[in-house]
């Protein structure tokens, strides 16, 4: 992940997935069936897309691997980002042959649970495109059973070595819960389960806008750590399999960068 600020120009290409399958370990018969359940979605897709007159254009395709390890998915997702700032994006893996590739299995190489800001859409701000990433999003990042269960699924099932929970500048849904806390004001619906969530991440050192911005950080460690106490991942992230780091995206500079 990034941790400048300046944009890099000399990225470079971006790993993809090759066509072959990956062997999935340890599943249960419970996981078989979801697995068998999802592979005939991805075939009937297939079939409601062949009716469809093929482009004249020749794809390019990539030659190098789909990363690997929780390194080789920070530095793709770093040089998607800098191209990003840079305004180079190459808006990878989009082509008609790889979308008739993609529609009988799936590789992403991260998971990223982002906030649903219309202004970040992780697919942009990383410069990825079909078939990479894995994205989960929720107002703050906030986590709930289906929520977990995604990220779950991505890492157990599919062997995604990287989960990103990523923050962003300016959240609306931090600024809800730090207001709502200082008038005792409660959110109508729903709303109150995200403001009681984020609620315990509120930073109290601080105050005004500098109080949001220190809780969108705080926010965002407390939703990694939470994750990270998982049982089946902590054991992953104890064998080198899987790293699950926290990140912010600045709005006013395009970047994104870790939390310690």
């Amino acid at each position: 992940m990034n941790t400048d600020s300046a944009a890099h120009r000399g990225a470079g290409r971006a790993p993809h997935p090759s066509a072959s399958a990956r062997p999935i370990t340890g599943g249960t018969v419970r996981r078989t069936l979801l697995r068998t359940a999802l592979t005939g979605a991805a075939a009937l897709g297939a079939g409601l897309g062949a009716a469809r007159p093929a482009t004249a254009a020749t794809p390019t395709r990539d030659t190098h691997p789909r990363p690997g390890t929780p390194a080789e998915a920070l530095r793709e997702l770093a040089a998607g980002n800098r191209r990003w700032r840079a305004f180079r994006e190459r808006h990878p893996h989009e082509d008609p042959a790889l979308r008739r590739t993609l529609a009988t299995g799936q590789h992403p190489f991260a998971v990223v649970l982002g906030c649903i800001d219309s202004r970040v859409p992780p697919e942009l701000v990383f410069d990825q495109g079909l078939g990479d990433l894995m994205t989960v999003r929720t107002a703050g990042e906030v986590l709930d059973e289906a929520v977990l269960g995604s990220v779950a699924y991505g890492v157990l099932e599919l062997a995604i070595p990287l989960v990103v929970v990523l923050g962003h500048q300016s959240c609306g849904a931090v600024r809800a819960a730090v207001e709502a806390e200082e008038s005792g004001t409660k959110l109508p619906a729903h709303m109150q389960y995200l403001v009681d969530q984020i609620g315990p991440a509120i930073d109290h050192g601080e105050e005004g806008d500098a109080r949001i911005d220190a809780t969108v950080s705080a926010n965002v460690r407390l939703v990694r750590s939470r994750l990270a106490a998982e049982p089946e991942l902590a054991a992953r992230i104890g064998t080198g399999k899987l790293a699950i780091v926290g990140a912010r995206y600045e709005l006013t500079t395009q970047a994104v960068h870790r939390l310690a």
